[in-house]
Formats: structure tokens, sequence, C-alpha cells
């Protein structure tokens, strides 16, 4: 079930809450969630074709045993390394944006013998390919190579945090979105293969098998196959539709002022809709009735002990409204009223702080990184800093927001028949 902000049809202009309203962007058209939307992930070929994983793989294996990397072999392959969670990543000259730092094969084979490191087939993982293009795309960790830094460095590049990327990314730059969904896609694989190194069962140590999409037990009797593993979440924006208010919380990590919905993981045997109403009776006290989906988001920025999460967002309808936090949980819940959560999209400078992360990633691409709190430019007009705000278009939780603020959120029939989707025309 669609609506206005939703992933798929959602479109923000100038007049995305009201038309006497600061925008939020003064431009942006976004077509798809942060980390979603993957061109290279899009279809895996068949085995018989050159830029299928397996027979990518053979290629890797034959021009890794070379003393030189041909460049102009086909396919041809592009190396995207890591170091410790963080991408490789540059600055584009004379804009605020920033692009993946990829490698060719023969760069990165380059860089580790200069590091006095062997790069084996067993430390590249297979992301995906344009078969157009014919390029292959590969993710490789070397946090274990310190020498690499310097050498990369030497070429402005450098490895930044996956969240700053997030915030500095330019929303209306389809390209700039692309390569954010690789990043994130790649950054799930390679924290997985770190924390499935040992098999679950008898122990042993787990073998990389086909190009590194899925795990192998070593011992002869086990065996075990290992898969990349997706922790669901919930995330649910609670509605008190009599009253015309929304439930938001706060968490101890939360940057100061900002509010945004509740979430949380799903249990064994447990269905998405009791989830949600399983997690905000927990974590509030609020009993939840009717629930509604909205949409779904690939979540790579999370705890690397659980580096694949996907985020499902929900409306959920209050039974209760007395609210019971679990400080255990929750810092605090209140019930924000349609005008205060309208006041924090107004005034929250999301486009401020796009601007400013990247500024910070050319700085660091420069090597000349300063501390930068993006919470402090969250401010309004003024300068004066918002009573609240919640999180930039980046997260799923700003677009259940925004949907209830625009009155999207589908009827009783609408929710019946799951075909119709509001479009801005209707608000």
């Amino acid at each position: 079930m669609l609506c206005s902000s939703s992933p798929i049809a959602a479109l923000f202009s100038k007049t995305l809450i009201n038309p006497n309203s600061r925008p939020i962007f003064s431009t942006m058209s976004l077509l798809t969630h942060a980390f979603a939307g993957n061109p290279i992930k899009s279809r895996t070929p068949k085995p018989s074709e050159p830029f299928a994983p397996q027979t990518a793989l053979q290629t890797l294996k034959s021009l890794l045993s070379r003393n030189t990397t041909h460049e102009s072999t086909s396919p041809d392959f592009k190396v995207l390394p890591f170091r410790k969670g963080r991408p490789l990543a540059g600055s584009t000259a004379g804009g605020p944006t920033w692009h993946l730092g990829w490698l060719s094969l023969g760069e990165c084979k380059s860089f580790f013998e200069k590091s006095r490191a062997s790069l084996s087939e067993d430390l590249l993982v297979y992301l995906g390919c344009k078969s157009d293009e014919g390029v292959v795309y590969w993710a490789v960790d070397v946090s274990e190579e310190n020498g690499l830094v310097n050498e990369l460095g030497s070429k402005q590049l450098c490895f930044v945090e996956l969240r700053t990327l997030m915030v500095a990314t330019d929303w209306a730059d389809s390209t700039t979105m692309a390569e954010l969904a690789i990043a994130g896609h790649a950054r799930a694989l390679l924290e997985w293969h770190n924390v499935a190194r040992f098999c679950g069962y008898c122990g042993e140590k787990t073998v990389s098998v086909e190009a590194g999409r899925r795990k192998q037990c070593s011992n002869e009797s086990c065996k075990r196959r290992i898969y990349p593993r997706v922790d669901p979440v919930v995330i649910m924006l609670v509605i008190d539709k009599e009253n015309d208010r929304v439930l938001l919380n706060r968490q101890s990590r939360f940057v100061p002022r900002m509010w945004s919905c509740l979430a949380g993981f799903i249990e064994p045997g447990e269905s998405l809709e009791e989830a949600v109403r399983r997690e905000t009776w927990e974590e509030t006290g609020i009993e939840v009735g009717e629930v509604v989906y909205h949409s779904s988001q690939p979540w790579p920025v999370g705890p690397s002990s659980m580096p694949c999460q996907l985020m499902i967002g929900f409306f959920a309808y209050a039974k209760s409204l007395e609210i019971n936090v679990d400080k255990e949980e929750l810092e605090d819940a209140k019930w924000h009223s349609r005008e205060d959560v309208e006041k924090a999209l107004t005034f929250a400078e999301y486009k401020k702080a796009q601007e400013t992360a990247a500024a910070k990633v050319e700085q660091m691409c420069r090597g000349v990184e300063k501390g930068h709190n993006l919470s402090s430019d969250f401010n309004v007009e003024s300068g004066e800093l918002a009573p609240m705000f919640i999180p930039g278009p980046f997260a799923i939780a700003h677009h259940l927001i925004s949907c209830w603020i625009n009155r999207g959120i589908p009827n009783s029939s609408e929710v019946q028949n799951q075909t119709t989707s509001v479009s801005l025309s209707n608000l």
C-alpha cells in the first residue's frame, strides 16, 4: 500500500507540507528509499553467462594467478575496498557530492603487493554486474592492511562512514543514490562474512563459496550451507485518529531534539502485524488495533552484529491512549499534534545537513577532516534550534511521518482492496 511519500510514488516539491510552508527541500525527486534500487543487483546472470558469479570467479582466479593483471580483459572487474565497515569514497570536484572509490583489479592487486600482502579470490565478494557495459563489481575488506590507507590517500580517496555518505547524498542525484545502494549492499555482505567465520552447527571454520555469495562449513562431516541472513525490523507510526496526533519516541542514542517512530525486531513464530502490536505495547503500554503496511527499506547501517536489516514500515492505529514508557527501552514517548510534527518537518534543514556532510567528505578526501556535529545543522530560519526534528529522508521513519502529515494514508476500503495509492493531487 503506497501513499504520496512512499518510496515508489514519492515526489517532493516546494509545496510538500503546504503552499505557505518553507520547503523541506527546494527541489528533490525521490523515487526509492535510501539503500534500495541497487542497479547491479537487479538480476543475477545465468551460470552460463560471462558475468555470472561462478564464471566471473574462474576468470578472477586466472587473473590473480598471473604476474600482472590485464586491464583489457572481458568482463572488466571493478573493486570497492572497505575498511572497518567504511567504503572507499572520493569527493566530486566542483560540487557538493561524492562517489565510490572503485579500483580496477590491477590497481587493487598492486596496492596489496605494495603492502606486502596477497590479494586472493577468497577475499573478494561478488556484488553484481552491468552486462551491457561488460563490468563485474566486487568488494574487498582491507581492514587488516594498514599500508593501503596511505596508498589510497595519495589518490584523494578515503574510507568514510556509510552513515556520513547517507546524509551527504544528494537525493535528486540518481547516480549517487545508486552508489549508496551499492555501498549498502556491499557493507552488509562483508559484515556478514566477518560474523559468519565459524559454523553455527559444529563450530568449524567456514569457507567462502559461490564468489562470496554464501559460505560453507569446512568440516567434511558437516558441510552446512550458510547464506546471508536478513534481520526484519518493524517500524511503525502509531496514530491517535480521534485526536489527530501521533506517538513518537526518543532513545538515549538519538541526537538532541530528535524524535522518531517506534521500532523493534520480529520474534520467531510472529507475524509482522503481531510484532507491531507487541512492540508498541511493551515499549509504551499503548494497545494497537488496525495495522496498515507502508513500505520497506534495506538498512545496512545498523550494528555490525546485525549487518543486514530490513525495515518494514507500518501505520498502527491506537486503541488506548495512556502512555507507560519502558525506560529500559526508551528515554521518552509522547503524543505529538499534527501542528507540532508539521513544524518539525518544516524547520529541519535537511538540505543544509546534506551539504555539510558532503563538505565533510571533501575535507576527509583532502586530508583535512574536522570534527562536526551534523545535528547542529537542524536549525530554524532565525538560527535558533527547532524544538524537535525527525529523521531525514534517508530514513523510512521520515516517510511514514510525512505521509501522515500529507493525509496520504489509505482509508479502510483502500486497505482491503490494496489497489489504490494516494497522490499529492488528492491531498
